[in-house]
């Protein structure tokens, strides 16, 4: 519960993106991905638990959840290498020195925060 607390109190504001503020979303995606890990190894301990309706639909959640951070990782980095090159190049890079756009970080995770926590029954 804390690693999810701390994983939804982080914002990113696009307006600021900076390298520190994505390590910091980095690091609190990890520590959630790890709790979460956590969770399913418990999970396996008990039978009754991995049968249940609701933690089936959870896990279900789960990974979909994941397939989307993955999809929109993507895609975030896609822009932000299509806006570093757009400012890079002439007369593009005149008017972002000028109007101070300045080259932006990727989002870049732990290997494995990328992996989702292996479920099996």
């Amino acid at each position: 519960i804390e690693a999810r607390a701390k994983a939804t109190q982080i914002t990113v504001d696009p307006n600021h993106l900076d390298e520190a503020a994505l390590k910091r979303f980095s690091a609190a995606q990890g520590e959630l991905s790890s709790a979460l890990g956590r969770l399913m190894a418990v999970s396996e301990s008990y039978p009754e638990l991995k049968a249940n309706e609701n933690f089936l639909m959870l896990q279900s959640q789960l990974e979909g959840t994941e397939n989307r951070i993955a999809v929109e990782r993507k895609r975030f980095n896609e822009l932000v290498n299509v806006y570093n090159g757009y400012i890079r190049h002439f007369p593009n890079n005149f008017f972002a020195q000028a109007f101070g756009f300045q080259r932006r970080a990727y989002f870049e995770a732990d290997k494995e925060s990328e992996k989702a926590p292996n479920v099996s029954f």
